[in-house]
């Protein structure tokens, strides 16, 4: 079987040897080629270029032999898209080029033009997609409503989310306007990327954490729940919802197939507290990969172990790789995969 076959045997919880592997922002600072092509080109217009975008999809399948390619864009591509842009701050971090801070702001985004103007998107995946030939699986990805209503909201990364929450509690019915467009943007960009030949989508709440429990329905879930059931029945979703493993349930009412979830979560307890079926994506601290191909490997096989009989495991990291990992403890945590022998 190849990688492909391998990642969508997962995906429907079938059992397997070994899972199949990929990392969440496989692309990244970590690579010398993706530093030098970023030394030509801002992060943005590799985003925006369709040729650019395939290059730095691919940076990593050359080196690693991993299951699953994952399409370089962002999440902020649809706020973008509605009218909204969006930069990186010197500092660090996201800036939009305004906030979201009166009705009026809200109301004057523009959705009438979000496929053509993301049509950018489709082009870069039927350009992997040529190249990918059918044998690794090919992954799009975006962010959550609520998670992208954040930094619109907030005008950028925050870190108490006072803004989003007071529109949320003062005024609902701007607040379900805004999320309403949302949806819309997010079901028109995923619906390219399914025609475009994406075998799953996965979808990052990854600022689900910062709302209530008791509004976690409101805020976030039931806008999830609305792209996915515009989506074609059962196509494969992987729902990202850092800090929030606690809802399983609630994540899983959504539609979402698979659940990644963080480091922090005993993984072999959490897939079977969930319906047979349930698939789980996860979960090593992405902070080994800054330390020796060593500790990763002995990491990557217990993991693996502790696994072991049960189907529909993706195996990954439990958040996005960092700047800092080394190019050899992502060759060894393959190769402690591809060569796992139960």
């Amino acid at each position: 079987m190849n990688s492909r076959e391998r990642f969508l045997k997962a995906l429907r919880g079938d059992p397997l040897a070994r899972p199949p592997v990929w990392v969440m922002r496989q692309a990244g600072r970590y690579l010398p080629e993706y530093r030098a092509l970023k030394a030509k080109h801002s992060f943005t217009e590799m985003v925006r270029t369709p040729e650019l975008a395939e290059e730095v999809t691919l940076q990593p399948l050359r080196r690693f032999n991993l299951d699953a390619a994952i399409l370089f864009s962002d999440i902020l591509v649809i706020p973008e898209a509605l009218g909204q842009p969006y930069h990186f701050r010197e500092q660090g971090g996201i800036g939009m080029e305004f906030a979201l801070d009166s009705a009026d702001r809200i109301h004057a985004l523009d959705t009438s033009a979000v496929r053509e103007r993301l049509d950018y998107v489709p082009q870069a995946l039927r350009r992997v997609h040529r190249n990918l030939k059918g044998e690794k699986a090919l992954l799009g990805f975006g962010g959550s409503p609520w998670t992208l209503a954040c930094y619109m909201v907030e005008g950028g990364s925050s870190d108490a989310f006072t803004k989003i929450k007071t529109l949320f509690y003062n005024d609902r019915q701007t607040f379900e306007h805004l999320m309403e467009h949302l949806v819309d943007a997010l079901v028109e960009l995923f619906t390219m990327k399914i025609k475009a030949g994406v075998d799953a989508l996965q979808i990052f709440d990854s600022w689900g954490a910062a709302c209530p429990g008791a509004h976690y329905e409101a805020m976030s879930l039931r806008w999830i729940r609305a792209i996915v059931e515009r989506l074609p029945p059962d196509f494969p979703i992987i729902l990202f919802a850092k800090g929030m493993a606690a809802h399983a349930s609630a994540l899983l009412s959504t539609g979402a197939r698979a659940l990644a979830v963080d480091w922090t979560v005993d993984l072999p307890a959490f897939h079977d507290s969930l319906p047979p079926g349930t698939v789980v994506q996860g979960n090593l601290d992405p902070v080994i990969m800054e330390l020796t191909p060593e500790i990763v490997r002995r990491e990557a096989t217990a993991l693996l172990r502790s696994m072991q009989g049960r189907g529909g495991h993706i195996l990954n990291l439990g958040h996005g790789i960092t700047p800092r990992a080394k190019v050899e403890n992502m060759e060894a945590l393959v190769q402690a995969t591809t060569e796992f022998a139960p």
